[in-house]
């Protein structure tokens, strides 16, 4: 009875008829988002993934064949949508952390230059409004740096570490280590190309030099 069904849905879906899509969403939901829980462990990202998947279900239905049972073809579609949305929330939360962590080293540096330097009257407020941005610009422009470029990035721009020092901290040459640096400074720029005029990248300062 069910393959009787399901032949009738997926003709329904292939026609573009509107009672074939409401009975897809009624028969099917509650088993896809059984499914989604599993794997995304939370009700919110369960529900995104089945409405994700029926959607998917609607725009792919001239690809299915009927070699296998509807169900399984559904239940495919829907463990890729999972473990795609897994990989997305893991590339996010990294990427979250990695900014966080440079904007507070960022924050860091500028106080201490604040502390070190004596007050220049002449800077004008928007400037201040400019190194706010530049310094939100430059924490997500490291954070999307590939790490093999990020890492010397950090540690020899943000942290101030030598060059010695970063590269036995990342066990790599010296050579290996200012090649990479290269690199990471020339991806910043060109991410930074909007503040180059007015506002330097690398400034003599703890936190940049």
């Amino acid at each position: 009875m069910d393959r009787t069904q399901d032949r009738r849905l997926v003709a329904g879906l292939q026609a573009g008829d509107q009672p074939a899509v409401r009975e897809l969403a009624v028969r099917y939901s509650p088993r896809i988002q059984q499914l989604a829980m599993r794997h995304m462990k939370n009700r919110e990202d369960a529900e995104e993934v089945t409405q994700d998947v029926l959607l998917k279900v609607h725009r792919k239905i001239h690809a299915f064949r009927g070699d296998a049972a509807l169900s399984s073809w559904i239940y495919r579609i829907t463990f890729n949508t999972a473990m795609s949305r897994l990989r997305q929330n893991r590339a996010a939360r990294a990427a979250a952390q990695e900014r966080d962590r440079v904007e507070t080293l960022l924050e860091t540096g500028e106080q201490a230059r604040t502390l070190a330097e004596p007050a220049d009257w002449s800077r004008m407020p928007d400037e201040h409004v400019m190194r706010a941005q530049l310094r939100e610009a430059l924490a997500a422009a490291v954070a999307e740096l590939p790490e093999i470029y990020r890492a010397p990035v950090v540690l020899r721009d943000i942290e101030g570490l030598t060059t010695e020092e970063a590269s036995s901290r990342l066990k790599v040459k010296d050579q290996t280590l200012k090649s990479r640096l290269h690199r990471g400074r020339l991806m910043l720029r060109e991410k930074l190309e909007d503040f180059r005029s007015g506002l330097g990248l690398h400034r003599p300062t703890p936190a940049y030099s």
